[in-house]
């Protein structure tokens, strides 16, 4: 049983017979009886009493043809409903985004993604890169903002390649110095984000192909926090370039890293063997400026 047949059935049922459903059908009276033949020993039931009059529903007839026009109905709603979606009318977003470079980053483009797709429901999460990626890879969210390299099982496209810079208080500062070492951090209290976040990860990886084991001192999710801890004389901290340009440094020396082993690559990534919705293909578009 199949739709193509169940509207083959109305469309007799509604002009009468089979010459003149055949017309409005797009197919020939053959093969419309043979359909409704097949329905017929496929409900183990005759639908139809044949006479010189045309065609009349038996009861068994009435039961299928009430429910093949719900089922007509139905399908027509489901078309509308993905043409929908696929028109960006109504859908859902959801996007994880870290703390850190989003404000920068991503609030004007979702601003703008608002301002192109109203009907779209943005369901936000904010966390670390790393536990972004594991509510991608768990279905719990179709996009996220993370950091290369990203784990395995995930499709990525760039979003943004920045420099790191190290922020030192006033009290360790290195006159003169034109970049910061990762030796340096051998002998100084290093500040990181929390667990969960990828620059974490990056920066040990980092300090480990050098054979530095830097001492970790306090974690913090907020870059203000962090910033204030450094001019505290709390230690040390690396951050990308852009999440510092436009902040109150005082009592702050910011020094770029030397060498490029060490970069904050930020991409969009989302789940490899799945498809994405319309809504999230148009947040990937507008990221890559394939949107007006």
């Amino acid at each position: 049983m199949d739709l193509r047949t169940l509207g083959f059935l109305v469309e007799v049922v509604r002009h009468g017979g089979f010459a003149r459903a055949a017309e409005h059908a797009h197919a020939s009276q053959p093969t419309l009886s043979k359909a409704i033949a097949q329905l017929e020993e496929e409900l183990g039931t005759r639908l139809l009493e044949r006479g010189p009059r045309g065609v009349r529903l038996t009861a068994a007839g009435e039961i299928v043809h009430r429910r093949a026009l719900a089922m007509q109905a139905e399908a027509g709603r489901l078309k509308v409903e993905l043409d929908a979606l696929r028109g960006l009318q109504r859908g859902e977003l959801r996007l994880g985004l870290p703390p850190l470079g989003s404000s920068v980053l991503f609030a004007p483009l979702l601003a703008r993604y608002r301002e192109l797709h109203p009907q779209i429901d943005i369901q936000l999460v904010e966390h670390g890169g790393r536990r972004l990626e594991q509510a991608v890879l768990a279905g719990e969210l179709e996009v996220a903002a993370t950091l290369q390299p990203v784990g395995e099982g995930l499709a990525f496209q760039p979003v943004r390649d920045e420099p790191m810079v190290a922020l030192l208080p006033q009290s360790h500062a290195h006159p003169g110095a034109k970049s910061f070492r990762l030796e340096w951090l051998a002998d100084m209290p290093l500040i990181l984000f929390e667990e969960g976040f990828a620059l974490n990860r990056l920066i040990r990886e980092a300090c480990a192909r050098r054979g530095i084991v830097p001492r970790e001192t306090v974690r913090s999710a907020q870059v203000d926090f962090i910033l204030a801890l450094v001019s505290a004389g709390g230690g040390v901290a690396l951050l990308p370039r852009l999440t510092v340009q436009d902040r109150s440094l005082s009592g702050v020396q910011v020094l770029p890293l030397s060498g490029r082993e060490l970069r904050w690559r930020m991409v969009l990534a989302w789940r490899r063997d799945a498809g994405l919705s319309p809504a999230a293909q148009a947040w990937l578009a507008l990221a890559a400026g394939r949107h007006p």
